[in-house]
């Protein structure tokens, strides 16, 4: 694909998002190639090639925006704390290796980011897959909490458990006068524009009135919320609700806009039949359920302003793993990254035979299959290289805008 089509196809997708971050995400995006894979999933997508290797897997339920960054921890509903897969904006019905060459190729792409040297990529994804391909092997889907977890995953995990929950509002919120406000600092939080305030003011009494506690769900302030790449530009919200009490019982929503998974179109001229969803929110939703062991907190969807919106408990963007914390020791990396794939696994074989996935028997043959396991080596260099040329044609255009 050309440079001026590359353009095209990012201008399209990106249509009618929010101006001043959607110049946000395109700065972001012109970094470095990493950062273009996770702001341009559909381009990666559309470079994937009608190999064998990608129609002949069995279908999975799937993230569809898989790489090293979409992996963080997350409160449960349950209140403990869990390491998994945490982004589902894209996720779909889709051949279980999608996912697969996505997060080999982020591991590659993402060298210079996780302070590696492309060699010690390659082997960080080869040490990807063999896990996956041994945890979908065995059939049991496990989950990673504090107790279950080693090396830089347990630290955050038990950094998180241990958390103050006043420590963390102090770092989102200012405090007088016994009320708390949310703290504009431009990084994280806006300035809600004209009218939003009143859109969020009336929504959220009438989704607290659907729920068993409506006053947990006060609004006491809300403004615009700046995390990820991907979603840069779409309408989100992080809203500070009234919680268990104020000011240090209040807790922090995240509202969020879906638009159609970008593995739609591929999928469709694949003819991988998806399900009739009742929104984008609702799919979400759905697959993030059955894939993650545990339900994450506050998990709904929600119509807001017309729009399809998935609300949940707040995930701050920097209760992820270091990647880039592991020092001299790259075994530390590797537990991580083996980590990953072995989730990735875990999730496929928990959701499985659900609306049209593969059942278990499926997926634990797969893992036992060695005869692709070369040809998904060769897959990920390649769409690493491919990701690479993508953002080197649109590197300057996208450093314009």
């Amino acid at each position: 694909m050309s440079a001026a089509a590359l353009i095209t196809a990012l201008q399209v997708h990106n249509a009618g998002r929010e101006p001043e971050l959607l110049r946000q995400k395109y700065h972001k995006m012109a970094q470095n190639a990493f950062l273009f894979l996770r702001g341009a999933d559909h381009l990666f997508y559309d470079a994937l090639p009608d190999h064998p290797l990608f129609r002949a897997a069995p279908l999975a339920w799937s993230c569809g925006d898989l790489h090293v960054e979409n992996f963080g921890s997350y409160k449960g509903d349950n209140r403990q704390v869990y390491f998994d897969i945490n982004d589902f904006d894209e996720a779909a019905l889709a051949p279980a290796s999608w996912d697969l060459v996505r997060l080999l190729a982020s591991i590659q792409c993402g060298a210079e980011a996780l302070r590696v040297t492309a060699a010690d990529a390659v082997k960080l994804s080869r040490r990807c897959l063999d896990a996956y391909r041994a945890a979908l092997a065995e059939g049991k889907p496990r989950w990673v909490e504090r107790e279950t977890s080693v090396g830089l995953i347990n630290a955050l995990l038990c950094d998180l458990q241990d958390r103050k929950r006043t420590d963390f509002l102090d770092k989102r919120t200012t405090r007088k006068n016994g009320h708390r406000s949310l703290k504009l600092d431009g990084e994280k939080a806006l300035p809600l524009l004209p009218g939003q305030r009143e859109l969020l003011a009336d929504f959220m009494p009438r989704f607290a009135a659907t729920q068993d506690k409506p006053g947990f769900y006060t609004m006491l302030d809300a403004a615009r919320r700046i995390a990820g790449t991907g979603s840069l530009g779409l309408m989100r919200f992080v809203v500070l609700v009234e919680g268990k009490g104020s000011p240090d019982g209040n807790y922090l929503l995240d509202i969020k806009e879906c638009k159609p998974s970008a593995l739609a179109p591929h999928l469709a001229a694949w003819k991988i039949e998806q399900p009739a969803w009742p929104d984008q929110a609702s799919r979400v939703v759905a697959v993030q359920k059955r894939m993650q062991a545990v339900d994450h907190a506050f998990l709904h969807a929600v119509a807001l302003d017309g729009r399809s919106c998935v609300l949940r408990g707040l995930q701050p963007s920097e209760d992820r793993v270091a990647l880039d914390a592991w020092g001299k020791k790259l075994e530390r990396l590797e537990e991580v990254i083996a980590t990953m794939g072995c989730n990735l696994a875990w999730d496929q074989l928990r959701a499985s035979g659900r609306a049209g996935a593969a059942g278990a028997d499926a997926l634990i043959a797969h893992g036992q299959d060695d005869s692709w396991r070369s040809a998904m080596i060769e897959a990920a260099a390649d769409m690493n290289a491919k990701t690479r040329d993508q953002w080197q044609a649109c590197a300057k255009w996208l450093a314009a805008q």
